[in-house]
């Protein structure tokens, strides 16, 4: 049986869905990925993610439904970017919490945003407060992981694979390599950021606001030249392995303990 919750007519989808139903809704991209990668590399990887850990998921016994994926969402950073398709923080932060008020109509409980666009990690982090708040849900995110490539499984990307770079395009040369045009890949990682370790992307003391085009002017943050599809196969693995422990979990998570 399929878990495409939209495959399903209205009333065989309600029929379906319980309180103990978790619905999954991929958020990805449009958005300029270098000249090597699709418009579409953090869509592409994020419902593939999903699909895939929904899957395995099921067979393990959770009662989890998947949606289809958001792909126009927050992008501004590559907004000078032809191709380029964006909505500001207040739109994609209005988008989820409708979305979210339409599967709490559903009778479902939980909801799961698996992320493949670090643009959106701000957003979804407020959109799960207002979800539970207003509409009771218990609200989750995760986001596909992509490792930086370290001088011996890729080019050293010192820490910082931000964008079209050695993970990312590994990925896509697993899932769709009919997309990737390795022969235009390049090599950009800012590592003269290195020289100021509290300022960084990610977990340093420090954040800061970039656009891609401020450290070359292709928008590429990595070194996709040594890219492999063995490489994003491991990657893709390790993802839908941590995304279906995460639905086991979340179909037995409560805020409080549980009474014996």
């Amino acid at each position: 049986m399929s878990r495409r919750l939209d495959h399903l007519s209205g009333p065989a989808a309600a029929a379906a869905v319980g309180p103990e139903s978790i619905i999954v809704i991929p958020t990805g991209a449009v958005e300029h990925h270098g000249a090597h990668l699709p418009l579409a590399t953090d869509a592409i990887t994020a419902e593939a993610v999903a699909d895939a850990a929904v899957g395995r998921a099921v067979e393990a016994g959770v009662d989890v439904w998947l949606l289809p994926t958001l792909a126009y969402t927050k992008s501004d950073e590559h907004h000078w970017a032809p191709g380029t398709m964006w909505l500001t923080a207040e739109t994609l932060l209005a988008t989820l919490v409708d979305l979210g008020r339409s599967v709490q109509t559903l009778g479902a409980t939980r909801l799961l945003f698996l992320n493949g666009h670090g643009g959106n990690v701000a957003p979804l982090g407020i959109a799960l407060r207002e979800l539970r708040r207003r509409f009771g849900l218990q609200t989750f995110a995760t986001s596909v992981a992509v490792p930086a490539g370290d001088g011996a499984d890729g080019g050293d990307e010192h820490g910082m694979p931000i964008h079209a770079g050695h993970g990312e395009t590994s990925l896509l040369l697993h899932l769709r390599p009919e997309l990737v045009h390795m022969d235009l890949a390049i090599r950009a990682v800012p590592a003269h950021l290195t020289d100021t370790p509290r300022i960084g992307f990610h977990s340093t003391p420090v954040q800061f606001g970039w656009l891609s085009d401020d450290f070359h002017d292709s928008g590429v943050i990595g070194d996709a030249t040594g890219a492999t599809a063995d490489a994003g196969a491991q990657i893709f693995e390790d993802n839908v392995t941590g995304a279906v422990e995460s639905l086991l979990q979340i179909s037995r998570f409560s805020p409080r303990p549980q009474e014996a």
